[in-house]
C-alpha cells in the first residue's frame, strides 16, 4: 500500500495512467475514490496521483488540528516520495484550498492549477455551514448526515431528477469501510473554516481554471470571482444551474472543460 509518512501520520495515494503527473485533491470528509468518474477520463492522458487527505479514507486520522496548509505539506511530501518535480494540481471544495497552498508553497512545482467550487477566505454563511456540518457528524447516524449534506451540495432539481442514486449515495456513506471518525471529521471542518488565502494568491503564476456551479450555496460564485480578481490570469468557468456538484451534475462538460484546459498547458510547455 503506497504511503508516505509527515509528522507521524501515514498519507496514503494511489496512481492511475500515464503522462504529465496530475495530483487529485478532494473535498471535505471524502477520499480519493470519490474523483473516480473524472480518472476514468483523465488517465488517458494523465498520470493521476489520488492522495487521500489527513483523517480521510486509508491516510491517518490523528487529533487535530489539521489545515489547508499543513495538508498542502502532505500533499508535497507524496510527490517527493514520487520523485515527482512538477505536476498539474486539481482540488475540489477543500481540496481547492490545500491546492492554492500547494502552489504558493511551490509554485515552481505547479504546472497548471484547477481550482473547483474554491474560497480564499470564508464568508459568514459558509462558515457557518461548516459549523453545521462539524456539530451534526457528531450527533447524526451516517445516513441522516449524508442526507443533511445532499441538501447543502446538490440543487432541488437534481434531487428531483436523481433521488435514486442520491439513496445509493446514502446507503454507500452507511456501508463504507473507511469512515470517519468524528474528530477526524470536526478537524477538516475546522481546516476548512481557517483557511485563508486572501491577500496572497496573486503571487500564483501557474495557468489556473476555476468552475463553479451557478446555483452552488455552500460555497457561493462570489468566492470564486474573489479569487479571480486576486489571480488576474484566471479563467473562470460557471456551471448553469449547478451546484457545490457541479463536477457531478454536469460530469461530461466538466471533464472535457478540465481536461482540455490541462492539454492546453501540456501543448505550451512542450
Amino acid at each position: 500500500m503506497p504511503t508516505v509518512n509527515r509528522e507521524g501520520c501515514s498519507i496514503y495515494y494511489t496512481e492511475r495512467g500515464k503522462g504529465a503527473p496530475l495530483v487529485l485533491l478532494m473535498g471535505l470528509g471524502a477520499d480519493s475514490t470519490v474523483w473516480e468518474q473524472h480518472v476514468q477520463a483523465y488517465e488517458a492522458h494523465f498520470r493521476c496521483i489520488l492522495v487521500d487527505n489527513r483523517g480521510a479514507g486509508r491516510t491517518g486520522k490523528p487529533n487535530g488540528p489539521y489545515t489547508t496548509r499543513g495538508m498542502a505539506k502532505d500533499t508535497l511530501a507524496v510527490l517527493d516520495d514520487l520523485g515527482i518535480k512538477r505536476a498539474h494540481v486539481s482540488g475540489i471544495s477543500m481540496g481547492s484550498g490545500i491546492a492554492q497552498h500547494v502552489a504558493l508553497l511551490s509554485p515552481e512545482r505547479v504546472l497548471s492549477l484547477t481550482l473547483n467550487c474554491p474560497w480564499h477566505k470564508v464568508d459568514v454563511y459558509t462558515r457557518r455551514i461548516f459549523e453545521t456540518l462539524r456539530n451534526a457528524y457528531e450527533v447524526m447516524t451516517i445516513s441522516d448526515f449524508q442526507k443533511l449534506l445532499q441538501l447543502f451540495i446538490f440543487t432541488p432539481a437534481y434531487h428531483e431528477a436523481h433521488l435514486d442514486d442520491l439513496l445509493a449515495k446514502q446507503q454507500g456513506a452507511s456501508e463504507y469501510e473507511y469512515s470517519m471518525p468524528t474528530h477526524a471529521f470536526q478537524a477538516q471542518c475546522d481546516a476548512c473554516n481557517t483557511h485563508n488565502t486572501k491577500g496572497l494568491l496573486g503571487s500564483i503564476v501557474a495557468p489556473t481554471l476555476i468552475t463553479v456551479g451557478e446555483r452552488d450555496v455552500f460555497t457561493p460564485p462570489h468566492l470564486s470571482r474573489s479569487i479571480a480578481k486576486e489571480i488576474p490570469h484566471a479563467e473562470v468557468v460557471v456551471f448553469k444551474d449547478s451546484g457545490h456538484t457541479h463536477h457531478w451534475d454536469q460530469l461530461e462538460r466538466f471533464n472535457e472543460l478540465t481536461l482540455s484546459f490541462m492539454l492546453r498547458q501540456e501543448s505550451v510547455t512542450k
